[in-house]
């Protein structure tokens, strides 16, 4: 029977691993979603850790987005992300109730300009009936313009169940989840080595500094944009099995002056991305973005330029043009979609087929990641529950 034992080491609140010989769960990546991990199975199994390269959980994807909840339209039906979405929209507004955590349910408007894109409309009407996405009601010119004024177009789907949430204070809720249960979280930690021997796996990296090798039972990948790569480390052709990633960046602007619109409102989406959408914040401001494209290494420098997002939302809302725009942030998303690629599905699955078990891979955790978290938790704590402790 192997002994979970806790490091000594403290280091202004944060613990190194130079010092542990072993784990039963070691969760790598300490986003929204490693977070989310860490809490549900934390509920029901001893010595867990997170291991998170950053001096501090989500500071990558998990902060750089449009912090949206999701209400599960744009996705096939029975896939993943459809599933999660739905379910995980309804458990974050549970969560955020309950726990006073701030969101506000504003609804959405994803907008035709154009008869040509209504057909794209009545898709997602199907697709989000389909995946049971509630409230979902076809809006005409005029009644769109009863509830923004400032927005121009033929026709609209409403969807009520859209939010948005601060990504942060839902973080710090899934760490404070996870400290209670005794999981712990070590930062400044990166992985650089997996390999399974006999029924563990030998993890090694740097810790604050220090070399540290410790051994582990389960392994969850939930390192985001660096998914494909931990894959990697424990054996697995990425390629061949289609965990590639491919990072995706998105840029944000965001329109000075009084509000545009009080609710979120999407174009049809097209491409890698959903279009550049509005999104009012928490205080009221309006964010533009993001826009989509492929990059090849992680810099968020915001590259895109005014001309190109004024021009995209005048379609939609002509009255941008009076107002002032500047540049406000960018985020990455981990694609497995490559450019030429169509809809691919969250990767969450226990690689024991493959001679790796008690290895759980999530790769590909992009939108609707966020507004998925609680219900991936949960599949993965179920997962390891039923899967694993057998």
């Amino acid at each position: 029977m192997h002994q979970y034992r806790m490091p000594k080491r403290l280091i202004s609140g944060c613990i190194s691993v130079v010092s542990m010989e072993s784990a039963n769960v070691v969760i790598v990546g300490a986003g929204v979603v490693g977070l989310a991990v860490a809490a549900s199975v934390s509920e029901n199994s001893d010595g867990v850790y997170v291991f998170e390269k950053n001096a501090r959980y989500g500071q990558e994807t998990s902060s750089h987005n449009s912090a949206v909840i999701h209400s599960g339209i744009h996705y096939r039906n029975n896939s993943l992300k459809a599933k999660l979405c739905v379910k995980g929209n309804t458990m974050l507004y549970e969560l955020c109730e309950k726990y006073q955590i701030p969101f506000k349910r504003l609804g959405k408007l994803t907008v035709a300009i154009g008869e040509e894109e209504v057909d794209e409309l009545e898709k997602l009407m199907r697709m989000g009936t389909d995946n049971g996405v509630e409230g979902l009601e076809f809006l005409d010119g005029e009644d769109v313009r009863k509830l923004e004024p400032n927005v121009e177009v033929e026709k609209a789907l409403l969807s009520p169940s859209t939010g948005i949430i601060e990504p942060d204070e839902l973080m710090n809720h899934f760490y404070t989840r996870m400290r209670k249960n005794n999981a712990v979280l070590a930062t400044e930690t990166e992985l650089q080595s997996l390999k399974k021997v006999d029924d563990r796996y030998e993890v090694g990296g740097v810790s604050m500094g220090e070399k540290f090798h410790v051994t582990a039972k389960t392994v969850v990948n939930c390192a985001g944009l660096y998914s494909d790569r931990v894959a990697a480390m424990a054996g697995l052709d990425v390629d061949k099995i289609g965990y590639r990633l491919y990072p995706c960046k998105g840029d944000y602007f965001r329109v000075a002056g009084k509000p545009l619109v009080k609710m979120l409102v999407y174009p049809v989406p097209k491409g890698p991305g959903l279009g550049i959408h509005l999104t009012p914040d928490l205080g009221g401001s309006i964010r533009l973005g993001p826009n989509a494209y492929y990059v090849d290494k992680i810099d968020y420098t915001v590259e895109s330029n005014e001309k190109e997002f004024r021009e995209d939302v005048t379609r939609f809302v002509p009255k941008i043009r009076e107002f002032q725009i500047h540049e406000d942030s960018s985020g990455i998303r981990p694609k497995l979609e490559g450019p030429q690629d169509g809809f691919k599905d969250f990767v969450i699955r226990h690689e024991a087929d493959r001679g790796l078990f008690g290895f759980i891979n999530l790769v590909g955790i992009e939108s609707p990641g966020l507004t998925a978290a609680p219900a991936i938790g949960e599949l993965v704590a179920e997962m390891i529950e039923s899967e694993i402790k057998k």
